[in-house]
């Protein structure tokens, strides 16, 4: 276990999947950015279900460009039946054993480093969407794409919480066009390969996850927080620090993934996270007081120029559809969840970001 991950969250998200996952059990398994955040964790979580849980070894092939990884991601885990392939899903990838699932969760997600690659950020989710899902339609495999909750872009109040049938509020020439258009495009490829092809398609939408295994350069609000709570710096609220978000800690987050590469509806799309608390970041820091059980100190400040203007004032997800067609339940509460990314990022980030 590499020690940007918890063992006990990788315990508890197993434990949590024992009976859905059976269904992997023999099968074959493509993943792409496989050492980006999320990726780090469905390696290990399939590296854990094979571990006496599975009836049968699942076999996971992952792919990662390796251009984010960034030290976290630098370490390959020696799992049993995980195959590693350096590979950008950009290019052309041939693969002539069975397949059974791709879980497509290559991208760059963080506002800095897609601001910095907006072409790169377009290519992995139209053109690498579209490789996969050639990929998964000729082996007859279920296909999940990685979309994002920033689909929505910035929502009318009457549609917070948002529903998967929110059809969003975008701009297509904005500095974050690059990313929430490119989700949007990957979404739309989906449709049109379940639609025309009758490939099995899910789209997953994830709201803030958050947790260990998060690149202290990530630049995202936890992280930075947390390197300037170790440095023992004054923590930077963007803007007026009134924007709203809901937090969704890791373990929920992986197992509703897992559900829905399971058990996802064919043609459907998912919001995953959880729907409370949606608080602003002035309260963030509040909690994070009273989690650390002391005073942090902070700033309102400018929104650098390295960041994407055009923040959404409001983020949060309406998780009805998830509830009801995957069983799907949020048990980590923002308290806890702080709590343990905070604990953990003070034993590893170096607070010189």
């Amino acid at each position: 276990m590499s020690e940007f991950l918890l063992q006990s969250d990788i315990t508890e998200i197993v434990e949590r999947l024992r009976d859905d996952a059976q269904a992997f059990s023999g099968k074959t398994v493509l993943l792409t950015g496989g050492r980006g955040f999320l990726g780090r964790y469905f390696m290990e979580v399939f590296g854990a279900l094979n571990d006496g849980i599975l009836e049968e070894p699942v076999k996971l092939v992952a792919m990662d460009n390796m251009i984010t990884a960034g030290k976290e991601g630098a370490q390959i885990p020696d799992l049993a039946n995980v195959e590693f392939i350096e590979h950008d899903v950009i290019q052309p990838f041939e693969w002539d054993r069975p397949l059974d699932y791709v879980i497509h969760a290559a991208g760059i997600a963080s506002p800095y480093y897609y601001r910095a690659y907006p072409l790169e950020t377009l290519e992995v989710a139209i053109t690498g969407t579209r490789r996969m899902l050639e990929l998964a339609d000729k082996h007859g495999a279920r296909f999940t794409f990685f979309s994002s909750s920033e689909i929505y872009g910035d929502p009318d109040p009457k549609h917070v919480p948002m529903a998967e049938s929110y059809r969003g509020n975008v701009s297509c020439q904005g500095p974050r066009a690059c990313y929430d258009e490119s989700k949007r495009v990957g979404e739309t490829l989906c449709y049109i390969f379940h639609g025309t092809n009758g490939t099995h398609t899910n789209t997953i939408r994830p709201f803030n996850v958050f947790g260990p295994g998060m690149q202290e350069t990530d630049y995202r609000v936890l992280p930075n927080f947390a390197s300037r709570i170790k440095g023992g710096l004054p923590l930077h609220v963007y803007g007026t620090g009134n924007q709203t978000r809901t937090f969704c800690y890791i373990t929920d987050a992986i197992v509703g993934f897992m559900q829905v590469v399971l058990k996802g509806v064919a043609g459907e799309a998912y919001n995953i996270g959880n729907p409370e608390p949606e608080i602003s970041m002035l309260d963030l820091v509040k909690r994070i007081e009273k989690v650390a059980s002391g005073r942090v100190e902070y700033d309102v400040v400018e929104y650098p120029d390295s960041y994407p203007a055009d923040e959404p004032n409001r983020r949060a997800p309406d998780i009805r559809k998830a509830r009801l067609q995957l069983e799907y339940t949020p048990t980590v509460d923002l308290d806890d969840g702080l709590k343990r990314f905070l604990d953990w990022s003070d034993s590893v980030y170096s607070g010189k970001q």
